[in-house]
């Protein structure tokens, strides 16, 4: 007996779950493919940003062989004399010494982001490397074995080859200083990672030809057997504090991690963007095909259908879209990965992982964590409707017109102000881990409070419109119906609210971070001309007479010269950014752009720290820091804080002279030029290029800078304006899903309203004035929803995620664009779907009524 009954019971299950799907399978499909894409996008980014950051640790490791530690300069090299001291040290078994470049290639494209980005050259010593990092030791070509220490030869990885397109035995042209140096290609380095582009070449060559004479960039130590490494290691920090930085692969690999985090993590929130609207439109596609089944289930429970079977039969379909929409987007999003790695690579725009070339790997333990997480939204929108279904009495529920009362428990607006409370104090928290956790989990409890509390707001607004009376029919029986029905109503502006809530704030957001870029690129490059040595690396700079030089030079009126260094301040980060220039003490904001005020240090020398400087080292405004500058640690005041979009890891910018004074070095990267009455940046450009250095110079006017950082920006956001795209389609979707199903649920009521006369024309009407009222609340509210999250992504989560500031800026003309198009889309369905209902005959429409 008990076997007979499970199997009617299966029986009526796949009947009931077929037959809905039957029934209307647009709906079914959409929400399958909503519940895909948000899968897909989401396994898609984890796919992405593993592979990069596994390739690119890789490519750390092989870099660092077999040493155990990495004695690394804070700046940007040490003196070699500090070699000898070290590889003697008690403990260290092998040191082999380093001379780490990033060297600019000569006689690339300046206008071209790839060709300007800088080539990695090691110089090693090849007898200890290769004890411990062998792979970095090139293979010299037949015949030729002195070439590992010849003083013209270098090495080049095969991506490097690639890149630079030239063969062993070609010539390459790099940049030191304003001079050319030009070095034999004598082989290639075999066991280099795919994409990683690195050159290596003699270490007492590399100092030679490009200045850096009795200089190393670290040491590479190999420890004794049985040393504790964590003691030596501390023991070694404490004694080069200041100086020298003591690191493991781990510690860089970390740094990495830490620099790429929040924009992972940020790319990943984005994501499921697509999710989260799908399980909005699993709701309403089940909560309408719950009210139009509700007589079905009635009867069903009068034929002794348990409450529990009920409500397991409505988690079961809403299951099985999620399950299907899940599965479809593992699929998908592994084929996004996929082709995104091989197109594009790794970076997505970011930029956090060069040189690599990664390829994709399916981790089953994330494709269960998404797939998870896809089925589990899709039961948690139909749990709601569910719930309902299983509660409902049957007398009730089997008399027509009960459909918006079973819903009345969605007016309670007690809920809803809680989670809108919630996440207005989820705002005001500070970081978690240095990640905006509860910024996002505010955007999260905004949107469920905006989007539940919609049946409260639209019973108030149609009512009050209701009171108003229309000599139009249609209009009046529009405003009469969604008046005594708005629960309904509501329940189609679910999956539009959402999308469009959350098109609206991405879209205010990149467009607030875009104009903000723009104007502090305006503040920044006030000079007519600018002037690099290099467009990239570290081995470019200008020495005092070639300054001289550019100062005099005919229809120039002042140059200011800058020098960008990097600083080491923790294993741990990133390197921060040190930039000395001519800053007037008395009045910095005509160079810089300063957030806040500013003060004049009595004693110490003052420094102006970016906004990230605050956030990850305390340095506000008035507080002493100390900076590794010179070879030892010196003391310095926050003069002001300024604002930096280039650099989320942190900059300092200190005064020239004050730079020069500790380092002794003379030599600058930069320059701005202010020039003459009557000369224009073309005649300029052309004297300078006719000086002894001047093939080595790179030009631009502010213009041409401004017009390339806004092109690098828009790459860098390409994923997101990809995810605004997608939130807008999704919104459509929901549009033609939802009323739709409403519509086509709604077929007895239109055969009624024939019976006493309306006309099919003024039923057509009826459901267009209804989808265009409906669909302007919801852009409304939606634009209202979506302000107050762009509020907290612009003033929380950015300066949370990348430690920088910037101002609200609407795009006006995009959000009436979009705002029209699912204004229009939504009259539409709602027409396209009254002819469906309206296609049958009046008297088989209302037949259930009799």
């Amino acid at each position: 007996m008990g076997i007979h009954l499970g199997i009617r019971i299966g029986i009526l299950t796949r009947w009931l779950l077929l037959g809905e799907w039957r029934a209307h399978p647009v709906r079914a499909i959409v929400a399958i493919a909503t519940i895909a894409l948000g899968v897909a996008l989401g396994f898609a980014i984890h796919l992405i940003n593993a592979a990069a950051f596994n390739e690119f640790s890789a490519a750390i490791r092989s870099l660092s062989g077999l040493s155990d530690l990495q004695v690394r300069a804070v700046q940007t090299s040490f003196d070699e004399r500090l070699y000898p001291l070290l590889a003697l040290r008690p403990g260290v078994a092998l040191a082999s010494p380093v001379l780490e470049l990033e060297a600019a290639v000569a006689g690339v494209n300046p206008a071209a982001p790839d060709t300007r980005a800088p080539l990695k050259i090691l110089g090693l010593d090849v007898f200890r490397s290769a004890e411990i990092a062998p792979d970095l030791i090139g293979i010299p070509a037949k015949g030729q074995p002195l070439d590992t220490i010849a003083d013209d030869a270098i090495f080049l990885s095969p991506a490097a080859l690639e890149w630079l397109k030239v063969q062993p035995g070609g010539h390459l042209a790099l940049r030191s200083g304003s001079r050319t140096v030009n070095l034999r290609v004598a082989g290639t380095l075999l066991r280099a990672r795919a994409g990683q582009r690195i050159a290596v070449m003699d270490i007492a060559a590399a100092q030679w030809h490009f200045d850096r004479i009795g200089q190393l960039s670290r040491i590479d130590l190999k420890l004794t057997a049985g040393v504790d490494r964590a003691a030596f290691k501390a023991a070694l920090q404490r004694e080069m504090r200041g100086r020298l930085l003591v690191s493991e692969t781990a510690d860089q690999e970390a740094r990495t991690a830490n620099m790429s985090r929040a924009y992972r993590v940020n790319l990943n929130m984005l994501a499921l963007v697509a999710l989260f609207t799908g399980a909005f439109l699993v709701f309403s596609s089940q909560a309408l095909s719950v009210l139009r089944r509700r007589s079905q289930f009635a009867l069903l429970r009068v034929a002794g259908m348990t409450r529990s079977h009920l409500m397991g039969q409505i988690l079961l379909e809403g299951a099985m879209l999620g399950v299907i929409g899940a599965a479809v987007g593992i699929a998908a999003g592994y084929g996004m990965a996929a082709a995104a790695l091989h197109f594009f690579g790794g970076d997505l725009g970011g930029g956090y992982f060069p040189g690599v070339r990664p390829s994709v790997h399916f981790n089953a333990l994330a494709a269960l964590a998404f797939f998870a997480l896809g089925a589990t939204v899709a039961i948690l929108g139909a749990a709601a409707p569910a719930w309902e279904a299983a509660r409902a009495q049957p007398a009730l529920a089997l008399k027509s017109g009960s459909e918006d009362a079973a819903l009345s428990r969605l007016a309670s607006p007690w809920p809803e102000l809680v989670c809108l409370l919630l996440g207005g104090l989820s705002s005001q928290l500070p970081p978690l881990a240095d990640l905006p956790v509860f910024g996002f989990l505010a955007v999260a409890l905004l949107l469920i409070g905006g989007i539940a509390l919609m049946p409260r707001l639209a019973a108030m607004i149609f009512a009050f419109a209701n009171r108003w009376q229309t000599p139009d029919v249609v209009w009046s029986l529009a405003l009469a119906r969604l008046a005594n029905a708005p629960n309904q109503a509501s329940i189609a502006l679910g999956g539009v609210l959402s999308s469009f809530a959350l098109m609206v704030a991405m879209a205010i957001m990149v467009t607030s971070f875009r104009v903000s870029v723009d104007d502090w690129l305006t503040q920044v490059l006030p000079a007519e001309l600018y002037l690099r040595s290099a467009g990239s690396g570290d081995t470019g700079g200008l020495q005092p007479h070639e300054q001289q030089a550019i100062r005099a030079a005919s229809g120039i009126a002042r140059a200011d010269f800058l020098r960008v260094t990097k600083l080491s301040l923790a294993t741990e980060r990133p390197d921060i950014a040190l930039l000395a220039r001519p800053i007037d003490i008395n009045d910095p904001s005509k160079i810089l752009p300063l957030t806040g005020a500013a003060i004049v240090p009595a004693e110490a020398m003052p420094v102006w720290v970016s906004e990230a400087m605050v956030d990850l080292y305390r340095a506000s405004v008035g507080t002493q820091i100390t900076l590794p500058i010179g070879g030892k640690l010196q003391p310095f005041i926050v003069a002001g804080v300024w604002r930096d979009y280039a650099r989320q890891t942190g900059a300092v910018q200190i005064r020239l002279s004050d730079y020069q004074k500790l380092t002794g070095d003379l030599s600058v990267n930069d320059a701005g030029l202010w020039l003459q009455a009557g000369t224009t940046p073309a005649q300029a450009i052309a004297t300078l290029k006719q000086m002894p250095f001047g093939k080595a110079l790179e030009l631009s006017e502010p213009g041409q800078i401004r017009a390339l950082s806004l092109k690098i920006f828009d790459r860098s956001f390409a994923v997101t304006y990809l995810l605004e795209v997608i939130a807008i389609v999704i919104g459509l979707f929901g549009v033609a899903a939802t009323f739709s199903a409403q519509t086509l649920a709604r077929a007895k009521e239109f055969g009624m309203l024939r019976h006493i006369g309306v006309t099919r024309r003024q039923v057509l009407a009826l459901l267009a004035a209804e989808g265009g009222l409906l669909t302007a609340i919801g852009i409304v509210v939606g634009f209202v929803l979506g302000w107050l999250i762009s509020l907290i992504l612009v003033f929380v989560v950015n300066p949370q995620s990348f430690h920088w500031s910037m101002q609200l800026h609407l795009p006006w003309r995009m959000l009436a664009t979009v705002a029209a198009v699912l204004l229009g889309s939504a009259t539409l369905t709602a027409l396209v779907a009254g002819r469906q209902a309206l296609s049958g005959s009046v008297i088989r429409a209302v037949r259930e009524d009799w």
